[in-house]
């Protein structure tokens, strides 16, 4: 195994854990190696997503007015951001206008991810929505 390159293993079987710890043994001196949690899976990502339609279809107003997938997906995560105390930045942006910098969904773990469907569930609920399933 070459390893003039970068190499990503997911460790779901035994020979997989055999290649990746080859390839860390053969590895040049000052290479780095990063063992993470899964992040998001395809199905997590659906369901997040459908969650914020159903939000902007049922035209729920936030500060005065129905807003769309994209909006309810960026107050979302920012609300869940808040109510699970990690951090969040709100700033002036280029133009003077004000920024959250806020997670990233994509590079949510698997669990992470499942925190944020359930706050988002919780909150269909709370508006007397349905909650999204699948």
């Amino acid at each position: 195994m070459s390893v003039s390159e970068k190499h990503m293993f997911i460790l779901a079987h035994v020979e997989a854990r055999r290649r990746a710890a080859q390839c860390v043994a053969e590895a040049p001196e000052g290479w780095r190696v990063t063992v993470e949690p899964p992040k998001r899976n395809a199905e997590q990502n659906a369901k997040f997503h459908a969650i914020c339609s159903e939000l902007a279809k049922s035209g729920h107003p936030w500060a005065g007015k129905a807003r769309n997938a994209a909006q309810w997906k960026v107050l979302l995560v920012s609300g869940h951001s808040k109510a699970t105390g990690e951090e969040f930045d709100i700033m002036p942006g280029l133009e003077g206008e004000f920024v959250n910098l806020r997670e990233s969904t994509a590079l949510m773990s698997v669990k992470r991810s499942s925190s944020l469907i359930e706050y988002a569930n919780a909150y269909l609920a709370a508006i007397g929505d349905r909650c999204v399933e699948a």
